[in-house]
């Protein structure tokens, strides 16, 4: 498919979401859309910037391809990707602010010594997570818990406070929230094409190189995503961006790490 890039003229690094293949028509497109393995098709366009769209002969589907435009007079390419950036932010609670039915359930879970350790977080999110009919997941693993309470643990306790407790519950809530919505087919878990709107929707804007490594990294033999890797992938992306942030003093956009550094940085 070929379509008119006007409306973006100029411009690098743009995402173009749904709303925009509504809206535009093709210029061109491939004479036959059939399953083949190569696709033939010579074009006359007038001078102006296009975007080639390849797509799979089924709908969500991932697949490699080999893109080659011949042109008989120079032309320039590039590819239309997103910046990567973070939107990570949240509000700063205080102990006050925090309710009391909260502040009850959590000394009921967190016992004598008042912190909730990840071998205890575990045995509480798969209690949770047994509840829940729309979500398919088996708990967390204790690999995924012990990565949300290094993220949150702010003393060094190795355990989580009321406070932190509250922040991680929140971040809970809001991921079951995005993974409902985003599961559009209802099927309790999470293809490529879904988890790219996920992470969207949760602040991240990361390249199609990213999305692939990512999908490699926390999806199954099937590509499918579950809960709890949906979850891990969150809580690791928010803190290398975090890790990254405070690194990049001179916020250059680069880092440099001496071998403590970056040991410790890949082993998180």
């Amino acid at each position: 498919m070929l379509l008119s890039s006007m409306k973006f003229y100029g411009q690098t690094n743009v995402h173009l979401n749904k709303n925009y293949f509504l809206t535009n028509r093709a210029k061109e497109r491939s004479n036959t859309f059939i399953n083949l393995r190569e696709v033939l098709n010579r074009f006359k366009l007038p001078a102006g910037e296009y975007i080639i769209v390849p797509s799979t002969f089924e709908p969500n589907k991932n697949g490699d391809f080999c893109l080659r435009v011949f042109s008989e007079k120079n032309a320039e390419s590039q590819i239309v990707d997103d910046e990567i950036e973070a939107n990570i932010e949240e509000k700063e609670v205080t102990e006050d602010e925090i309710e009391p039915s909260f502040k009850k359930m959590f000394g009921q879970l967190a016992g004598e010594d008042g912190e909730i350790s990840a071998f205890e977080l575990c045995n509480i999110l798969k209690k949770v997570m047994a509840k829940r009919q729309d979500i398919k997941s088996d708990g967390f693993s204790i690999e995924t818990c012990k990565i949300m309470v290094d993220l949150l643990d702010s003393d060094g306790s190795g355990k989580l406070g009321l406070k932190e407790f509250h922040i991680l519950w929140t971040k809970i809530q809001k991921y079951q929230k995005i993974y409902r919505e985003i599961d559009v087919d209802r099927s309790g878990t999470m293809n490529s094409y879904e988890m790219r709107k996920a992470l969207e929707q949760a602040g991240f804007k990361l390249d199609c190189q990213l999305h692939q490594v990512i999908v490699a990294r926390f999806a199954d033999e099937q590509l499918i995503i579950d809960f709890d890797n949906f979850v891990r992938c969150l809580i690791r992306l928010e803190t290398l961006f975090k890790i990254f942030k405070k690194l990049d003093t001179e916020k250059t956009g680069t880092i440099q790490m001496n071998l403590v550094t970056w040991v410790c940085f890949t082993i998180i």
